[in-house]
């Protein structure tokens, strides 16, 4: 962490798996593509109740969408299921109805799930510093083209 608590773009990325990257997301609902983002977790054993995440995720939904407009959706929770932070990266050709506040379909998705505490506190400054970088029109056209995981860190990084 650097100073006031911010994070950096390299830290965050050390979060991204390549396992844990859809490239082209099939799923057109929202509910659906929740569902199919946390499939990676469950077929790698890191989530071994996919019902109850989905059912807090889905909930999550009902206080309020976590597409943040400008073609981004960042579904997140804290649940029981999971012991550190995961994340799943997906990528949509197709764009999602995901009830974002500019009306805008979510072409891009940040699934972060994360224990009810995790002890570095580092579940906000993640959901942070996602926000923060998807919001730079330059790099939200650019992560959308990436053809694969590795041409995808590198942009987020600001490469």
């Amino acid at each position: 962490m650097g100073d006031g608590g911010t994070m950096q773009s390299a830290q965050l990325v050390s979060f991204f798996r390549e396992q844990f990257f859809i490239r082209d997301l099939k799923s057109t609902k929202r509910e659906a593509v929740i569902k199919e983002l946390i499939g990676p977790l469950v077929d790698s054993g890191n989530i071994k109740n996919p019902d109850l995440v989905l059912e807090t995720l889905y909930k999550r939904e009902t206080l309020g969408s976590t597409g943040i407009g400008k073609s981004v959706a960042v579904p997140h929770c804290r649940t029981l299921v999971c012991s550190e932070i995961h994340i799943v990266i997906g990528i949509s050709e197709k764009g999602v109805d995901f009830k974002a506040p500019d009306k805008k379909k979510v072409y891009l998705f940040f699934l972060i799930l994360a224990p009810p505490s995790d002890k570095s506190n580092l579940y906000l400054p993640i959901l942070g510093k996602i926000v923060e970088t998807v919001r730079d029109a330059k790099i939200r056209r650019s992560l959308l083209k990436a053809k694969d995981f590795g041409k995808f860190v590198e942009i987020f990084e600001g490469g």
